[in-house]
């Protein structure tokens, strides 16, 4: 059976632009959404779907062991497989987080980790859908495209660089000078992309590279172009499948620039329009209190959004006042009740300090899902039976820096709780026993 999908206005669910036109935004200046042909899809079975997904998960036939391209019905089903660009993205581990779990009264925690991908972060999974497409385009000769840009506080410029670089395609990625984990930064630049590190903030860069794309040389790949949200709508889709097919209760995701909490919810409701579930779990979106402006709306019943000016925060990658897929992040919440919380610099590194304590290690961003979420649990909102999904979207050792000063005490205003410093010591067997045993008998005590 052939599926169909194209763009269309994501405010008012009409127009269509088809994929390989380069169009970022509608006539009336709106986000655009990529939209499938549904009935189509309905021709196949909610169990047919299931078991065809199921039979691809992580297996080796080109290119559906990919968590996203396994789907690829529901992401891009126009593009011949021979122009997909992946580099076997997805099906990660959705981790049971029980230890850490039990210790906050509930036993049903689980984490999904998104950064235990290619390039340690859950950008992967829009970039080879992005990519993909560029890729696709340039083959056909139906547009003439020098390369791809995106803004970037780090994450969305690695997995940039990586996909161009697999498909042999030039990328150009504008960074905030000084903003970003050394760990970030050399990612494009090993990768090969053009780096320009620029002396402002990401709001900034990201203004500077939508003036840079206009002239559609360079194609845009931040998440305001809906490709991206198609490769990270699958996070919701793949937690359900992990779970056969059931779906928790709740889910704390982080978010920055916003297209991730869209995503998620995309995902779920064509799930749901499917038949293969019945109903959206709550989604939480969390935000960092430095970089705060969804939540400030949030708290005003929906009734206003005002941009603010991000202040330095751990959590870099959501360091990001004016978000761009706020619309889209606004409509799906309001439209399943979904909440916005936010954690404190000092909430946010000691929750993924005690958290890394039961086995996880996790980024800055992670910390502030996991902050969000012991704050519901504190008042009540969480039970001890529901299902608890959190959302980790970067690799700890992008941001060991920042693990590494909150361990030695050098975070600016920040008390280490769970400090674990290494210990200094004579190389000499006594000190060593007595170093042993003193924490020996505070640990086990």
């Amino acid at each position: 059976m052939k599926y169909d999908a194209w763009f269309r206005d994501s405010d008012s669910g009409t127009g269509r632009w088809e994929l390989d036109e380069i169009v970022y935004r509608s006539p009336s200046g709106g986000l655009l959404e990529v939209a499938h042909d549904l009935n189509a899809l309905k021709g196949r079975s909610p169990a047919a779907w299931m078991q065809l997904w199921d039979s691809r998960y992580k297996r080796t036939m080109w290119p559906f062991g990919s968590g996203v391209w396994g789907k690829k019905e529901l992401v891009l089903p126009n593009i011949p497989d021979s122009d997909i660009v992946s580099l076997d993205e997805g099906a990660t581990n959705l981790f049971w987080a029980e230890r850490f779990g039990r210790e906050l009264g509930i036993p049903d925690l689980w984490v999904k980790q998104c950064g235990v991908s290619h390039t340690g972060s859950f950008k992967d999974l829009g970039m080879t859908v992005l990519v993909s497409q560029v890729n696709h385009i340039i083959k056909s000769g139906k547009q003439k495209i020098m390369g791809v840009a995106c803004a970037s506080t780090g994450d969305t410029s690695a997995a940039l660089a990586a996909y161009c670089a697999a498909a042999g395609i030039t990328s150009v990625v504008l960074l905030p000078r000084g903003k970003i984990s050394p760990a970030q930064l050399i990612q494009p630049i090993a990768n090969n992309s053009l780096t320009l590190a620029l002396d402002t903030d990401f709001d900034g860069c990201m203004d500077l590279v939508q003036q840079l794309t206009e002239d559609k040389k360079l194609y845009l790949a931040n998440s305001m172009n809906s490709l991206r949200v198609e490769g990270q709508k699958t996070v919701g889709i793949e937690i359900c499948q992990q779970f056969d097919w059931e779906i928790p209760d709740w889910i704390f995701i982080p978010g920055g620039n916003l297209g991730n909490v869209s995503a998620l919810y995309k995902g779920f409701e064509e799930l749901k329009d499917l038949g293969i579930i019945t109903r959206i779990p709550r989604i939480v979106c969390c935000q960092a209190e430095a970089a705060n402006p969804l939540y400030r709306a949030y708290k005003t019943g929906w009734k206003e959004f005002h941009a603010i000016t991000a202040a330095e925060t751990q959590a870099s990658a959501i360091r990001i006042g004016n978000p761009v897929s706020r619309s889209k992040a606004i409509k799906a919440l309001m439209k399943y009740d979904g909440r916005v919380e936010q954690a404190s610099e000092q909430e946010l590194a000691d929750a993924s300090a005690r958290a890394d304590r039961t086995g996880l290690f996790n980024c800055p961003h992670t910390g502030v899902a996991l902050a969000s979420m012991i704050k519901y649990i504190e008042r009540g909102e969480v039970k001890k039976g529901e299902r608890v999904v959190v959302v980790s979207t970067a690799h700890g050792l992008k941001f060991g820096n920042v693990k590494a000063d909150y361990h030695m005490g050098k975070l600016p205003g920040i008390v280490s709780t769970y400090a674990n410093p290494p210990v200094e010591l004579k190389a000499d067997r006594q000190s060593v026993y007595d170093a042993v045993m003193r924490h020996m008998d505070k640990t086990v005590g």
